[in-house]
């Protein structure tokens, strides 16, 4: 059966023990759990940090499971988006060491997802960038299926404002990157970390990656989206995409969610489907993010029963 869950990005100074209560009283079953290194933000969403793996023992371990079993709520998998193949070394390198860190700490703790970006240098071509991907990506692929993780790639092109132009910062934003990925570094432990979101304002179809790649949905992020015609109208596609387009709650943009879940209760997933509340409506305070989450709690409900 599908858990219906959050990502925990959007209460970024709750505790860990907040994260879970906020998914207990709303009626999550599970919480996508951020572990960026500490004091590391660079962006919305980043730098946000509920387990502190550098931290994490035997102790904490046992915390932790206290804490998912007293609230009854679940870790649909650990979170770590940086970028991993920028064309600033040193921040690619911590970036791939965090990386492994935390597909260590997702075995430590019994989990089995781990969810990141590819990265991308955004001043090269896909091709450029290929080699450096596969040297790169080929040994933390290794290192997950040593530690028994799967790693759910997100599909999002970090590519919205100025600063990540003219490429983005993640390779991993369309099919047929996806087939050449799963081809060149072939893998059960490698797949995505599926949001439907990011087609859309990329004008693509959301519903037919699902179909394609069932076996490599791993862990699947809810997020809406609105483009507005008017300021597409107004700006073209080649404009930065934040230009016309909106990231929404579920139900308030573009996505039929019904044939959403139709498709994707069709390719047997039963894994986590996990809110990503990005929202700018909702963000003026840790008021607005728990209603955020229980609007979104209401609406996915009519397609994610609750568990017995």
């Amino acid at each position: 059966m599908i858990q219906l869950g959050y990502v925990s990005a959007i209460v970024p100074d709750s505790t860990l023990e907040q994260v879970f209560a906020i998914a207990a009283d709303i009626g999550y079953d599970c919480v996508e759990v951020m572990c960026w290194p500490q004091g590391k933000a660079t962006r919305r969403y980043s730098g946000i940090t509920h387990i502190n793996i550098a931290e994490l023992d035997d102790s904490g371990i046992a915390a932790i499971a206290e804490l998912s079993n007293r609230y009854g709520v679940s870790i649909s998998g650990l979170g770590y988006y940086p970028n991993a193949l920028s064309r600033d070394a040193a921040e690619a390198e911590q970036a791939v060491e965090q990386i492994k860190s935390v597909i260590t700490a997702t075995s430590m703790l019994g989990l089995s997802r781990m969810n990141t970006f590819i990265g991308r240098d955004s001043t090269q071509s896909i091709d450029d960038n290929w080699p450096r991907m596969l040297e790169t990506w080929k040994p933390i692929i290794r290192h997950a299926e040593e530690q028994g993780v799967k790693i759910g790639i997100e599909n999002c092109p970090m590519l919205f404002t100025a600063d990540e132009w003219p490429g983005g910062k993640n390779l991993a934003a369309s099919p047929v990157i996806w087939r050449r990925m799963f081809n060149d570094i072939p893998s059960d432990h490698f797949g995505l970390n599926y949001d439907p979101s990011h087609l859309v304002f990329q004008q693509m179809d959301y519903l037919k990656p699902m179909r394609e790649f069932t076996e490599k949905l791993f862990h699947i992020h809810a997020k809406d989206v609105r483009v507005d015609q008017h300021l597409l109208d107004d700006h073209g596609i080649l404009a930065h995409p934040n230009e016309y387009h909106t990231p929404k709650l579920p139900g308030m943009g573009d996505i039929d969610w019904g044939q959403f879940f139709s498709v994707l209760t069709d390719t047997g997933y039963e894994g986590p489907v996990c809110v990503e509340v990005e929202d700018r409506a909702f963000e003026g305070s840790i008021d607005d993010s728990k209603n955020a989450l229980r609007q979104s709690h209401t609406f996915l409900r009519n397609y994610v029963p609750r568990r017995h």
